[in-house]
């Protein structure tokens, strides 16, 4: 038996979510009830991840407790700095010492296997796992983590040693509540998929890693920084997008599958990243930055009229992160870091009521073969 062929899934609904609104036509995120412009700037990662988890947003009180819970978890297990370690020795990919980090947060569940505890082991060890394989990629011995610091502040200390200024903390929180979450998007689908077998958080938390490390989904920051870098060494911005769209090139950072209009996250991120720039020496490198997308924007515009390409997150997340301090190698790492919040929501909300993803294929392959032995063939 076979029904109507939606390659790729697309327009198939196959949950319901309360965590975030996606609306492509109008340029909409809602976060928990929130619109992304409100929280993002604003909320500490600690506080969106509650309002994701408990669908509201924590007192003072529950916010403390909540935050010593979660930091209470980001000691990695020695096994799990060991691999990502080899991995860095060996020259293998970040996303690759991510996804072997994570999984091995198993080992530090201290008998506590819950949906629930599995979330913050997994929220709080990935930052950790990511800033030591780039420690030991540039020859450094880890950085333990600090139990006083907030999410963002701990990662940002665990990479260079230092204490961040407020700055670079409320810059990188922002990115992280900007794209903690955004509908069922390949990684978050996978993460449902597999919980929904009854598998743990820590194993579908381990699929999403790996779907995120696929370049159509989580690696397109690190090229648009790459883009900007030419783009300030060019004469003219606009020769260079021509020459990229004439070669048959992806202008990266523009264009998105969801969204007809500017990503919303690209307005957040646009303004956060004018926040923390303004007066600093690196400022000219923003200004450059929203140069070329006013000029890319209406080159797109001239050379696709057919299609709406505007400015997706991609381009605002370089400009933001290289700023705060993230090595580009590690913008995909950092999305993971912010998305752990999102893919374990999904977990404990697919458990709710919970029933397996099993969708069908339509055979397409041959019929009527006879077998034969073979010596015979």
């Amino acid at each position: 038996m076979t029904g109507d062929l939606n390659r790729g899934l697309e327009g198939v609904t196959v949950a319901e979510t309360r965590l975030s609104r996606v609306d492509g036509e109008a340029g909409e995120l809602v976060i928990g009830g929130f619109p992304l412009e409100e929280l993002a700037p604003s909320a500490t990662y600690e506080e969106t991840l509650f309002l994701l988890y408990e669908d509201r947003l924590p007192d003072a009180d529950e916010l403390a407790s909540f935050r010593k819970r979660l930091a209470s978890h980001r000691e990695a297990p020695p096994e799990a700095i060991d691999a990502v370690t080899a991995a860095a020795d060996r020259g293998l990919p970040p996303m690759d010492a991510v996804r072997m980090g994570v999984a091995a947060a198993s080992l530090a569940r201290d008998g506590d296997e819950t949906p629930e505890t599995d979330s913050l082991l997994a929220v709080a060890q990935l930052p950790t796992v990511a800033a030591a394989y780039w420690r030991a990629r540039n020859d450094e011995a880890p950085v333990e983590p600090r139990s006083d610091l907030r999410h963002a502040a701990n990662y940002l200390h665990m990479l260079d040693g230092a204490e961040p200024d407020e700055e670079r903390v409320r810059g990188l929180e922002t990115y992280l509540n900007s794209v903690v979450d955004h509908g069922l998007n390949a990684s978050t689908f996978t993460a449902r998929t597999i919980v929904a077998t009854e598998s743990d958080v820590i194993s579908a938390v381990t699929g999403a890693v790996g779907a995120l490390k696929g370049p159509l989904h989580g690696g397109a920051p690190g090229p648009v920084l790459d883009m900007l870098h030419d783009v300030i060494d060019a004469d003219d911005p606009a020769d260079l997008v021509h020459e990229k769209l004439d070669a048959g090139e992806r202008l990266m950072g523009f264009g998105h599958r969801v969204y007809q209009v500017r990503d919303p996250r690209a307005a957040v991120l646009e303004a956060a990243a004018e926040r923390f720039y303004e007066g600093r020496e690196q400022s000219a490198f923003f200004d450059a930055a929203r140069e070329f997308e006013d000029v890319a924007v209406d080159v797109l515009a001239e050379h696709r009229p057919d299609l709406t390409l505007e400015t997706n997150v991609e381009f605002y997340t370089a400009v933001l992160l290289n700023g705060v301090g993230i090595p580009r190698d590690l913008f995909t790492p950092t999305f993971a870091v912010a998305r752990a919040g999102g893919w374990t929501a999904h977990c404990r909300e697919q458990l709710e009521d919970n029933r397996i993803i099993r969708p069908r294929a339509s055979y397409v392959g041959a019929e009527g073969r006879e077998w034969t032995p073979v010596e015979q063939r």
